[in-house]
């Protein structure tokens, strides 16, 4: 068996192959789901706005975010 190589990629590569539907059809549902629940940084990239825009461009209507004040 032959080692596996690992070709390092730019991000011009990754956001090509992210924009590319015929590519992203080659990940599985679970590749899917791991890139996009690992892909942020942390707490700070989560706002209601980017929550709010991603429902609407999913119709996920049956779910609402609220935001809380900081006490």
């Amino acid at each position: 068996m032959q080692p596996t190589t690992t070709k390092e990629i730019t991000r011009t590569d990754f956001m090509n192959f992210f924009r590319d539907n015929d590519k992203l059809d080659l990940l599985s549902v679970d590749d899917k789901i791991e890139v996009f629940s690992t892909i942020l940084l942390g707490s700070c990239d989560f706002k209601k706005k980017l929550l709010d825009e991603i429902f609407s461009d999913y119709g996920v209507s049956h779910l609402e975010v609220i935001e809380r004040k900081k006490d």
